[in-house]
Formats: structure tokens, C-alpha cells, sequence
């Protein structure tokens, strides 16, 4: 089983990665400024050493008796062995000597006299200096912390302008993936300074504009077709009406009925895809018009009124939609059919095998029935035809199994479920202006 994915936002990826890169170079700068400080530093301490030892150089050897003075000592049992190896090859020299305690340094400084002995100096590194670079690592770490803050919230801001144009792109490909084929995804992303998404932008549009002139030349070729057949179907029907009374004129008047029908069929589909049909609105109440419908369509069909409803709707697109999904259910279903009208919802279901998989995936495709064992039985219009005039309608048709597969018989069943809008589309297809009162 996959782990669940972890979804994070763009605008957080290029937070992250900007304070990181920010904290990465905040740290590396402080580490460089605080040991070329702390050498710098040091090296003045050790300049500063020699030039005591020097000066006290003279004075010890311009005194009589002699004597170390400002803290010099002859033979120092405590010089470094660095030290003490320069001063073998008569050399001065100082030394930075660390203590593993953890305290600060001494600097120590170191000269060989004529006699042979050496004269040396030692003194803890400054206070005054320790101070100083306490000071700046603390303004190190602040301007790091300030840095690595800053750089987030650049990241959120940089961030935050792209995935609001990527989100304003993705809701208007939405739309268009609904059927608004006149939403413009360059449009709709606005913003002034061009990038990657205008790139985006403009590929999708291109698409959508390449897919809209696809499906429209279809449909152009399917109103045709079935134009052009209305009239010799019209007359083959004719034709058969003047046969002779028999089992095969029975036949050819079936076959010609059926053939008118699937024509009427496929030009309904096609004015429907050209999305030029509109809603004539009447008020009725929809329980009453059911339950009607339905015992005129399907005598046999149960239809059950939980709660009344007026709605504002198109009666004859409403009809046919019930005549569809009866017909559906009694084409490829099993009794009892059962209508349950439930406030703006009408339900509609049968008790047999239920929708394809396919159907419930992708929803009704024309010429597609489902399962071979249907041939014969319509050419899958009618599902088609219904969620089409229930787009119209502005309303939503649902489709689903009572069960799952497995389930005894009788037990599962299709469901088709229509869900009337509270305000439906106008005459001239728009949504009538809510009013609030004040």
C-alpha cells in the first residue's frame, strides 16, 4: 500500500529553499568574518607582544644589575616548545598558545640574548579584544537569523505570486473542463511581468481552442448526417406504411420506426453539444408533475413523494429526462422501478445489475451501452440525451450502484439521481441576479 503523498504549496517549497540557501551563506559569511576577526585580531596582539618584549629587550640590557622588567622572565620553564626551537636557531618569534579549558589564549613573545639565555613575555588574550568578538559573533548571529527570516518571507512573497497565478490557472482550466470554452486562462492569470505560467497559460488555451474546433466540426458532421437522413428515413417509413400486412412488413416498419428514432436521436445530441438550447421556465409542483409523468410513461414504475417542492424548470426537458431513465431502467434493469421525489431531488431506480464501471468513470458516452450482453438494446443516447438536457436545465444528474459487485440478487440496482438547481437559467441561458434586501 503507498504512503499517503505530502502535499506542500509552492509558495512554501520556495520559502524553504530561499531560507536555506540564506542560512547556508548567513553561516558560511559569519564562520569567514568571525576567524579572518579573531586572526586579525590576534596577529595585532602578537605585533603588539613583540614590540613590549623589544622595548623591554632594552631596558634589560641597559641596567645594571639586570633585571626583567613588565613582566618578562629569563628561561621561562613554560615557552612553548615552538618557541623554544626558534630560539635554538636564534630566532624571536611569537606564539598564539590555546588552552584545551576552553579559556582565551596567551600571546606569547620570545627573544634570544647575546649570553644565551632568553627573554620572554606572556599575557592572557585581551579582555578588551574577547569582548569585541563576543560583540560580533552576536551581531553575526542576528544578522544570520535576520537573513535567513527575511529570506522566507521573500520566499513567501516570490511564492505566494506564483502559486496565486498557478491556482487562478488551474480554477480557469477548471471552468473549461466544465464546458466554458470561452475562458481564457492568460486572461484569467492577469499579472503584468511575463514568466513560465503565461508559457503555461498559452499552451492551454491553444489546446482547448484546438479541442473546441475538433468537437464543433463533429458535431457539424453529426447534425449533417442526421440531416440528411431525415428525409429518406421519412420516406423509407412512408414507404413501409404502404406494405402489404404481414410478419415482414411488421419488420421493416420496426427497423424504419427505428431508424427515425435514432436520427431524431443523434440531431437532439447535436443541438445539445452546440449549447444553443435554452430553458422555458414554468413553476410547477414537482412532486405532482412526477408522479404524473411517470404513470403515463411507465404505468407499472412505483413513485414515492417524501416532500413537495415548486421549482422553476422547463416541463418538457424535465419529461424528457424522466422518459429517458425510465426507459433506461426498463431497457437494462430489472422491477420494480422505483421514482422517489424528495424536495428539488428525483431518484430513480431499478433493481438490476446496475451501471459499467465505464459509465459511473466517465459518465454516458454515446453509442456505448455497457455490457455486451445489451447489444441490441438502444444505441446508449438516452443517458446521454438526459444529462445533456439536464445541463440545460442547470441542473446535475448523478449516477451510481445501490451495491457493490458481489452483491445477492435483487439486493444491488442502478441509481440515477437529478438535482434541480434553487435558481435556474433564464430564457437566455444566464442565472437570474439574486437580490438581497438591505
Amino acid at each position: 500500500m503507498k504512503p499517503p503523498a505530502l502535499r506542500t504549496g509552492v509558495r512554501w517549497k520556495i520559502a524553504v529553499a530561499i531560507a536555506a540557501v540564506g542560512a547556508l551563506i548567513a553561516v558560511t559569511l559569519s564562520l569567514v568574518v568571525h576567524n579572518s576577526a579573531r586572526v586579525s585580531m590576534l596577529d595585532n596582539a602578537r605585533e603588539v607582544q613583540m614590540e613590549r618584549l623589544l622595548f623591554a629587550q632594552r631596558m634589560y640590557e641597559g641596567s645594571k644589575p639586570k633585571e626583567p622588567r613588565f613582566g618578562t622572565k629569563i628561561n621561562d620553564p613554560m615557552l612553548p616548545p615552538e618557541l623554544d626551537q626558534l630560539m635554538r636557531d636564534n630566532r624571536r618569534g611569537t606564539f598564539v598558545q590555546e588552552h584545551s579549558h576552553g579559556g582565551p589564549p596567551d600571546v606569547w613573545a620570545a627573544v634570544p640574548l647575546a649570553n644565551g639565555d632568553v627573554l620572554s613575555l606572556h599575557i592572557p588574550f585581551a579582555d578588551r579584544s574577547a569582548a569585541i568578538m563576543k560583540d560580533l559573533d552576536r551581531a553575526l548571529v542576528i544578522g544570520s537569523v535576520s537573513v535567513v527570516f527575511g529570506g522566507c518571507a521573500l520566499g513567501v512573497l516570490i511564492g505566494g505570486q506564483l502559486s496565486r497565478r498557478l491556482r487562478k490557472a488551474a480554477a480557469a482550466a477548471g471552468r473549461v473542463a466544465q464546458g466554458n470554452t470561452e475562458v481564457r486562462v492568460r486572461d484569467a492569470i492577469g499579472g503584468v511581468v511575463r514568466d513560465e505560467t503565461d508559457e503555461l497559460a498559452r499552451a492551454v488555451d491553444a489546446l482547448t481552442d484546438a479541442l473546441q474546433e475538433r468537437i464543433e466540426a463533429e458535431r457539424r458532421v453529426t447534425a449533417d448526417i442526421a440531416h440528411e437522413l431525415r428525409t429518406p428515413v421519412t420516406g423509407l417509413l412512408t414507404a413501409a406504411e404502404l406494405l402489404p400486412p404481414g410478419r415482414p412488413t411488421e419488420l421493416v416498419r420496426d427497423r424504419a420506426q427505428a431508424m427515425r428514432t435514432l436520427v431524431e436521436d443523434v440531431l437532439e445530441v447535436a443541438r445539445l453539444d452546440s449549447a444553443s438550447e435554452r430553458a422555458e421556465l414554468q413553476e410547477i409542483a414537482l412532486g405532482e408533475f412526477v408522479e404524473r409523468r411517470v404513470r403515463a410513461l411507465d404505468p407499472e414504475a412505483v413513485v414515492h413523494v417524501v416532500h413537495e417542492s415548486w421549482v422553476s424548470t422547463d416541463p418538457r426537458r424535465l419529461e424528457r429526462i424522466l422518459g429517458n431513465l425510465l426507459a433506461n431502467a426498463a431497457k437494462h434493469g430489472k422491477p420494480p422501478v422505483e421514482v422517489t421525489v424528495e424536495g428539488r431531488v428525483v431518484r430513480v431506480r431499478d433493481h438490476g445489475p446496475g451501471f459499467p464501471e465505464a459509465l459511473l468513470r466517465e459518465g454516458p458516452s454515446r453509442f456505448r451501452t455497457g455490457a455486451s450482453d445489451r447489444a441490441g438494446h438502444g444505441h446508449g443516447l438516452g443517458l446521454t440525451i438526459a444529462a445533456g438536457q439536464a445541463r440545460v436545465l442547470g441542473a446535475r444528474l448523478t449516477f451510481r450502484n445501490a451495491a457493490p459487485e458481489g452483491t445477492p440478487e435483487g439486493a444491488g440496482g442502478a441509481i440515477a439521481v437529478l438535482w434541480l438547481p434553487d435558481h435556474a437559467p433564464t430564457n437566455t441561458g444566464s442565472f437570474p441576479m439574486i437580490k438581497f434586501a438591505d
